[in-house]
């Protein structure tokens, strides 16, 4: 019954608002980054595109080698407080920014600290939980990073009113939270399992050749699916074409932020009754429906629409892909199959980043959301042709 389920650990917890008080503070940056680019500096859509491709991709290599060291030491903590504190140390380099150099290094920094967080942070996640309520814990700590997500645009557009647009004083202001998020860390985040087990002998790369072949396959899915879903940049662009003023801009990633918060955590809960993969099928076709509403000139109405499906379909693949590696994943390759799929998934965010402004600039934004519908029912596509994966047990 449910009610006999165990309760959530504190580690899951405290790992949730971390990452809300983190997400939070990148937000506010992410959320006003098209408008200094752009607008500020004077850059074209496409250098939007590389600077966020590539910080993303960056992300993913420093994934892929934690991950593996992280399982070589078999701690998680010292990996998860390195990554947290690099990103709080990138926040000053926005608001001196002067140019593209400037806030690719600010972007690499802070993209190198999420990916050297992020699959030990996964992997204790997974250690600490129950493999019963494991879809509530990746459920969690993805709802509460989306809350972080969801108030920032809000609070972005409050500094950008109070401060009369002075985009380089918010940044300044947004430094506060990420600080707080790398203090929480040092004193309420305890690593109670798994430190003591150590794999140092084993060669550093042998762990990615012995992934199973069941992760392999979410690999292959993520891949592909990565390949449909670029930068959330994008969706602030659209609603500026559709009428959204450059100070308002952030609203589309408010929308993104409800649909995605909404259903994060029911998303993941659902995953510990029924097959994941039912749920990750469900999310692909709610994203092929919210790029097609996208691609239309639907004016606000339509913008609302297809944000929000963007939004609820992030709720319904990212807990559940994080799921799918901590079930699949031996103990002793629980971070390293976390920083594979990281890294797989990562480059293709570059890929679809960068040809998403590419196409922007040179066909426009309907083109852009038509081609990512596509490779989207590819995916959806392969995903139905994977074996069926045994139920979870209530």
């Amino acid at each position: 019954m449910a009610g006999q389920r165990p309760p959530l650990p504190r580690t899951v917890w405290v790992l949730g608002f971390v990452s809300l008080l983190m997400d939070l503070s990148s937000e506010i940056y992410h959320a006003l980054l098209p408008v200094f680019i752009t607008s500020v500096l004077g850059l074209p859509v496409l250098a939007l595109g590389a600077i966020d491709g590539v910080a993303e991709a960056t992300a993913s290599f420093a994934k892929l080698a934690s991950g593996r060291l992280s399982d070589r030491s078999r701690r998680r903590k010292p990996w998860v407080l390195l990554g947290y504190g690099m990103a709080a140390l990138s926040k000053p380099l926005f608001p001196l920014a002067t140019g593209a150099v400037t806030v690719m290094a600010a972007r690499f920094m802070d993209r190198i600290g999420k990916g050297i967080r992020g699959s030990p942070r996964d992997a204790m996640i997974a250690d600490e939980t129950p493999p019963e309520i494991r879809g509530r814990a990746f459920g969690l700590r993805q709802a509460l990073d989306t809350v972080g997500a969801l108030i920032a645009p809000i609070i972005a557009m409050a500094l950008m009113y109070a401060f009369a647009g002075a985009v380089r004083t918010v940044f300044w202001i947004a430094i506060i939270p990420a600080a707080l998020s790398a203090l929480l860390i040092v004193f309420a985040l305890k690593e109670t399992s798994g430190a003591t087990v150590t794999d140092k002998k084993q060669p550093l790369l042998r762990g990615f050749r012995e992934l199973n072949v069941e992760t392999r396959r979410i690999l292959g899915v993520g891949f592909l699916f990565m390949l449909a879903r670029f930068s959330e940049s994008f969706l602030i662009l659209r609603g500026m074409d559709l009428g959204l003023s450059p100070a308002l801009s952030p609203l589309a990633l408010v929308l993104f932020n409800v649909g995605f918060v909404a259903l994060a955590y029911p998303a993941g809960a659902l995953s510990d009754r029924i097959p994941p993969r039912s749920i990750l099928m469900a999310g692909i076709a709610v994203l092929i429906a919210g790029d097609l509403i996208l691609s239309q000139d639907w004016g606000l109405a339509g913008l609302t629409i297809g944000v929000l499906l963007w939004g609820a379909h992030m709720a319904m693949t990212q807990g559940i892909f994080a799921r799918m590696i901590a079930d699949s994943a031996p103990d002793h390759l629980r971070a390293t199959s976390f920083g594979a799929y990281y890294f797989v998934t990562g480059v293709a965010g570059l890929l679809a980043s960068l040809a998403a402004g590419a196409l922007w600039d040179r066909e426009g934004a309907g083109a852009v959301f038509v081609t990512a519908a596509g490779v989207a029912a590819v995916a959806w596509a392969m995903l139905a042709l994977l074996p069926q994966e045994p139920r979870p047990s209530a």
